[in-house]
């Protein structure tokens, strides 16, 4: 058996940024055009008016300040309201390939290693570029990665739940070294015409290098345990996919399509799970909450992730002990977690530990116990 250890992370981000203001702008002058387009079935009772977004709302919703977006060009024309990004050759690099790319490169770089010292690469995302070829793969041949690559999907937990795959099969001994990658294009499946969730999501991308321990350079962080879980539930839903066109009422634009949230449910639902998730984790591993520097939660809002750093740690967390990134970022689906490791860790001293948690679309929950060495 060996120790799996995380060596190396990396983020890719996109330099497009759309502010609330922008946001609100955009989405109010779409709302106006919809009811002037609609006015008669408005008036006659058919169809209901919709309500203008503001600042304040998103903020009071979310904690979100803006979000990075591969293009905001579409996404902020109030006739398109959908970001617009170029058709590539087959024969070029895919998009998410290309993303997570250069996240892959930083998270070796970070860690002094080459494509020469990794095995496998695992591509953890909420929504692939398509079904077939694996993502991963392409990954793996951009770099020049020798093993296996493959893609997996467990929504806004993909990130934790890839973690726990490579550590398994570094500790196992089947590999010395992964790296989990996640692009996230959240921009292209998110509804940005639907008042309740059009400020919720931006575009980025993460990678973790892992490797046995007894490889690194000697500083590291020391994978103590994980854990995942999972409970199906419909409150958080995207129904495209490709047998979309085989159904009679396989319309293009239909609702569900897109991203779907029932957010009362999934406040009310997904916290008690979470919460007793992280803590019998801990219980298990005989970690206190004081024995705790850090806890690096899924970016998705701040309230949940308020409510969950109160029960984790039985009182209300220091900003440093559960550092937020979404403000600037948004919802980055699994990226979340990772990006807030990746900014807020580096001041951890030899025996600090912490935790990375993500949850979501599922339900999902993973866990990621790590203690600094070094």
């Amino acid at each position: 058996m060996f120790t799996p250890a995380i060596t190396g992370t990396g983020v890719f981000t996109p330099q497009n940024i759309i502010t609330n203001a922008e946001l609100v702008k955009s989405f109010n002058a779409y709302v106006d055009l919809y009811n002037t387009k609609n006015a008669d079935a408005i008036a006659a009772g058919e169809l209901a008016a919709k309500a203008h977004s503001s600042e304040e709302f998103i903020f009071k919703a979310s904690g979100i300040n803006q979000r990075h977006v591969i293009d905001k060009t579409g996404i902020l024309d109030p006739n398109i309201m959908h970001p617009l990004l170029r058709q590539r050759d087959d024969d070029e690099p895919g998009l998410m390939a290309e993303m997570g790319l250069d996240a892959a490169r930083k998270a070796l770089a970070q860690a002094g290693k080459t494509a020469a010292d990794v095995d496998a690469v695992i591509c953890a995302a909420s929504n692939l570029e398509r079904a077939y070829p694996a993502v991963a793969i392409e990954i793996q041949q951009l770099l020049g990665i020798n093993g296996f690559a493959f893609d997996m999907n467990v929504a806004c937990s993909s990130a934790t739940f890839g973690i726990q795959a490579a550590a398994d099969m570094i500790r196992s001994g089947s590999i010395r070294s992964a790296l989990v990658v996640n692009p996230e294009i959240c921009s292209a499946h998110l509804e940005w015409r639907d008042r309740d969730c059009h400020f919720i999501f931006g575009d980025v991308a993460t990678a973790t290098l892992l490797e046995r321990a007894e490889d690194t350079n000697g500083t590291y962080f020391e994978i103590k345990s994980t854990r995942c879980a999972t409970e199906f539930s419909n409150n958080i839903r995207n129904n495209n996919g490709f047998l979309r066109r085989s159904r009679p009422d396989g319309v293009a634009d239909r609702r569900d399509m897109q991203f779907m949230q029932n957010g009362r449910k999934v406040f009310k639902e997904v916290l008690p799970m979470v919460a007793d998730h992280i803590a019998g984790h801990m219980q298990d591993n005989g970690v206190q909450a004081d024995d705790l520097k850090r806890i690096w939660l899924h970016q998705a809002n701040k309230s949940m992730n308020d409510f969950i750093g109160r029960k984790v740690l039985g009182r209300t967390p220091e900003p440093d002990e559960q550092p937020n990134v979404l403000q600037d970022y948004a919802n980055t689906s699994s990226a979340g977690s990772i990006i807030a490791f990746s900014k807020y860790s580096k001041d951890f001293q030899d025996g600090d530990t912490g935790l990375i948690c993500s949850f979501g679309a599922g339900y999902s929950v993973g866990s990621v116990i790590l203690q600094k060495r070094g």
